[in-house]
This record gives C-alpha cells, structure tokens and sequence, in this order.
C-alpha cells in the first residue's frame, strides 16, 4: 500500500506551510529517514522526512505553494504502483483519517494565504440577477457555480445565504477537487473520507501550479532583474497590509537620557564573570523596562479579536529579529516574572534560534506586546507597524546627544534615546498612550531604581 506523505502539523498554531524546494523528484529511490522537502511557516523552516521506503511516485505540490497543514503533499510506494488509487483512498487531498473532514478550506494563520480557488467568471452570473460580494467569495472558494443559481436577496440577488444552501445539497470536496472542479456535474457522494468528492471522482488530477522563476533581462541600459513576491516574502507582505487595513495605528515619538543606562551596563560589563551580566545590552535593558511597564497599564498589553479586546495579566515580549528569511518575531513568556540576566539569555537565545532557523513554531507566536529595535543601525525615528492582534508595538530608536540646560542657564550635552510607540487607536486613545510611553521614559531614565524595585 502506497505511503501518502501530509504536511506535518509544525506547533498548536500553524494551519499552513510553504513549501520551500523539493529535495527530490518523482522516481527517486527514498528510505523513511530521507528528507524529501523543506518547508516553512512565516516564522521557521524544517525538514520533511518520507516517512516510508520506497520510490517517490508523485509530487503532489510544487516548491513554492502554501499547503495546509495535514493534506498530502506526495506518495511513495513500489516501482509501478497507482498512486491515484492510494490517493482516492485518503480522500485525494484529504489529511489523514485521524483529521475529520471539513467543507470549508483552510485559512493559514499570520497572514498566509489559503489555497487558490479558481475564480467565478462574471459570465456565470445567474440571469435573475446579481451576487453579493461575500457571496462571489463563498462560491470561489469552494467551487460552487453561480449560474442558474436562485437568489433570495433583493431583486433576485444571491446572497451568501443561497451559496451555503447550495452547499448543503452537495457532498464536500477535497482541496485538490476544488482546485478543478468546473460549473459541471459534482457526484452525490465521492469515494473520499466521509464521502468526499476527489479529483478522481471528477475524472482529474490535482493540478501542479506554474512556479514563477527570477528573470533578467538587458534592455541596453543595464540588466534588470524581477523577481516575484512569493513565498515567506509574500506572507511577510500580505501580514503588513493586513495589520495597516485592519488596524488605526498612530505612532507617538519620545525621549529621555540614556546616561545612567549607560554608566550600569558599562559596570556590567567590567564586573566580571562571576557576576553574570557582562552579556546584558542597552536592548536588554529596555527589554526588561519594558516588562516592568507594562503590567501598570495593562490596556497596552492586549490584543484586539474582531470586536473583542483581550488583555493579559502576563507579558509575553515578541522581540523583532532580522533574519536571512525575513523579519520574525520570537516570543520571551512571562517577561514580567523573569530577572534582568534571565530575559537577556532569553532573548539572546530566541534571537539566535530565529536567524538559523531552528526556532519552534510555539516560540515564534503569541505575543501580547513587541519590541523593534533599529537604533543600532543608527535610526533615529520610524513608524512600527503593528504586530496584529497586538494593540501596541514600541520602536527603539538610536542614543544621540542631545542640549540639556544645566542649573545656571547654561547647556550640555547629554546622551538620549528615543522612542517611537505605535497603537492601535481602535482600542488604544493618544492620551493613554502618551502616559504610558512616558513612564517608559522615566523607566529607562532610571533603569537602576528601577532594577532595585
């Protein structure tokens, strides 16, 4: 019996996964320990092992698509084994039998894209009349035909609710059925798990998407590269448009005098190796600020979910860290409950997990706050975007010198650090904002009162 390969469930979060490149082809001799695929979330990448001896005997996607997670991906079996058969089996698209079928299709989380559905032409518009725009979506996403479809909205319109009758008279379809099922005839029942229309059933096969490749071209002019937005650069891409579309973000700038930050962390560092700070930064610090701040205004510490606002007693910091594969937000639990050399192991762990691709899935969501840092690229003011669900997100500017006025009226200069916070104006006022981020301020300016607390 042939070996039908799912996309592993990466983390309790993930319901999506790209894949990356194929590590083999279809012919190709594997044991069970081969790895057959990478691929990756929005946040880490991993390998994907066959699972089984024998031959590869079909690619189900090709590098680059975003698959759900538990749909198959290939089959291995024996030198001349049908894998269509194997495939029908399963359900042809269908996880596993330990999944339970579901007629909807699955929305990857942070930002992924689902699978694409073919698109309604507005010539299979019924003649009656007219479709809603969540109607159109329904029916592309679960290849439901409109034509000679009866609308019960105003006018004849179909609404969303005629979509989801005509859902209910119709057995579900796999993924991959979806993917080629054309406005003709669907079987009463299919031959997949609980019934489930195939794309055996419909007499097809899965379709293997066309994988756009980088193009150079030379004009005369010099050469021009392009290069498509796919991938973890799509997910990053599609995540930013939907937390600026979806979200009022405003962003307040401050600053306050980094002299006594400085001075602690340079008597950190020249402490000694018993002590065990020498590796604490000036992100740590704030880091550690930051935590201490938070739990005294917690409306900050929040999420919004639709129209419900979420706050947590506990912080748990997302750290935005650049990597080779993107911008990713690893997560330090409980930062209020954690010392300062504890969250500045941490974060130096999580960091480095990040950049080599090691982090699990669990150590990269559910943040309830997030810290960016681009003053050590010597940024003196930016605009965060926020990490929806999150209500806030706080930007960590360059330290400068800056004129402070001295007891007799004249000035010196001293060196400040500036801060730009991004809310979420939804849920999060100016006034409240502006509060918190200067008692941040005077937290920072007085990190070491602040330590002794």
């Amino acid at each position: 019996m042939a070996h039908i390969l799912i996309m592993p469930r990466q983390g309790n979060t993930v319901e999506s996964c790209i894949i990356g490149s194929w590590r083999v082809k279809e012919g190709d001799p594997v044991t069970a320990e081969t790895t057959v695929c990478d691929v990756e979330t929005d946040k880490a990448a991993f390998e994907v092992p066959a699972g089984a001896a024998g031959i590869v005997l079909k690619i189900l996607h090709a590098a680059g698509d975003d698959v759900p997670v538990l749909q198959p991906i290939a089959v291995i079996g024996q030198a001349g084994e049908a894998y269509a058969e194997a495939l029908a089996t399963a359900g042809g698209g269908e996880a596993s039998p330990l999944a339970p079928p579901t007629s909807g299709s699955a929305t990857p989380l942070s930002g992924g894209q689902p699978p694409a559905t073919p698109p309604v032409p507005d010539a299979a518009l019924p003649q009656s009349g007219f479709a809603s725009p969540r109607a159109r979506g329904l029916a592309a996403r679960e290849a439901v035909s409109l034509a000679g479809l009866a609308g019960s909205g105003p006018e004849g319109r179909v609404i969303e609710r005629d979509v989801r009758a005509a859902l209910a008279g119709r057995p579900p379809l796999t993924q991959a059925a979806k993917a080629v099922a054309d406005s003709g005839a669907v079987p009463e029942i299919g031959t997949g798990l609980g019934g489930r229309v195939t794309t055996a059933d419909l007499g097809g096969t899965a379709p293997v998407p066309h994988v756009a490749q980088t193009v150079v071209t030379d004009l005369g002019e010099g050469a021009i590269t392009e290069t498509p937005i796919k991938g973890i650069r799509k997910v990053i891409a599609d995540r930013m448009m939907k937390s600026l579309a979806e979200s009022a973000q405003l962003t307040l700038n401050g600053q306050t005098s980094a002299v006594r930050m400085r001075e602690l962390r340079a008597r950190m560092k020249a402490a000694g190796e018993d002590v065990g700070l020498g590796a604490v930064t000036v992100n740590d610090l704030i880091l550690f600020a930051v935590s201490r701040v938070l739990p005294l205004y917690p409306f900050m510490n929040a999420h919004k979910s639709g129209e419900t606002i979420r706050t947590f007693e506990r912080v748990h910091l997302g750290v935005a860290v650049d990597t080779p594969r993107g911008l990713l937000v690893p997560v330090i639990r409980n930062a209020n409950l954690l010392s300062l050399r504890q969250i500045s192991a941490e974060a130096k762990r999580l960091a480095k997990a990040a950049q080599d691709g090691t982090a699990k899935p669990d150590e990269l969501s559910g943040s309830t706050f997030t810290v960016t840092n681009l003053g050590s690229l010597g940024i003196t003011s930016f605009t965060p975007i926020l990490n929806v669900p999150e209500v806030a997100i706080l930007g960590v500017n360059a330290i400068e010198p800056r004129p402070v006025e001295t007891a007799d009226g004249g000035y010196t200069f001293e060196p400040h650090i500036g801060f730009s916070l991004t809310i979420n104006h939804q849920v999060v006022d100016g006034a409240p904002g502006a509060r918190f981020l200067k008692t941040l301020c005077e937290a920072v300016r007085d990190i070491d009162l602040w330590l002794a607390r």
